[in-house]
């Protein structure tokens, strides 16, 4: 029985449109994030929306990151 080649879930040519899309999300989280420490007070901070913003950029900015390096050829 012949062993299948691995293959990528994600066609290869779709490695930098999601980098850029990916990147750009996570990045507009961050900025959202950041502007909302800034201009909201200690008193009306909520720990959970700061909380669920890091952790949905931080997932953008981590699978963004890893299909750049998928799309300059630096395989993972």
């Amino acid at each position: 029985m012949a062993a299948k080649a691995i293959s990528s879930p994600v066609p290869v040519e779709w490695y930098p449109t999601l980098a850029v899309v990916m990147v750009s999300v996570g990045l507009m989280f961050t900025a959202s994030f950041f502007i909302y420490e800034a201009t909201s007070s200690r008193r009306s901070r909520s720990l959970s929306k700061e909380i669920a913003t890091a952790v949905v950029a931080s997932v953008f900015l981590g699978f963004g990151s890893l299909f750049v390096l998928l799309a300059s050829g630096v395989y993972v």
